[in-house]
């Protein structure tokens, strides 16, 4: 069986790549992208089934990023990782198709369980699924 890609977009690096090895420990594939930018390119060549972004960066916020990455797949699955609350956040990205919106610090049991959902949603859509 395939690993499952996951791409972390976070400014954060010590949080991303922290992140990064307990998800390689569950046997995930993982790469980091350190700011919005990066993510485009790394979107394109790693070609991830789960994107976990920050809402926060600097460069570029994650609801613009949501909306590039979508544009350029739109099958893509985006979970929204953030230390910053906001409801309105939330619904603006969840109308523009993010799969899930988890709060920071991540409980990673949690995130496992919505990276599987988002794949298994992922395929459940596909046509012939």
């Amino acid at each position: 069986m395939k690993k499952i890609k996951v791409l972390i977009v976070d400014d954060e690096l010590e949080f991303a790549n922290t992140l990064q090895e307990r998800l390689e420990i569950r046997g995930f594939e993982v790469m980091v992208a350190g700011c919005a930018g990066e993510s485009f390119t790394s979107v394109r060549q790693y070609r991830p089934n789960v994107v976990l972004l920050d809402l926060k960066m600097p460069d570029m916020g994650g609801i613009d990023v949501l909306s590039v990455l979508k544009e350029f797949d739109p099958g893509i699955e985006v979970i929204f990782l953030t230390g910053h609350g906001g409801g309105a956040d939330k619904k603006i990205g969840m109308e523009k198709g993010a799969f899930d919106y988890i709060m920071k610090p991540v409980d990673i049991k949690e995130l496992v369980t919505k990276i599987h959902q988002a794949v298994q949603d992922h395929v459940a859509a596909q046509p012939g699924a």
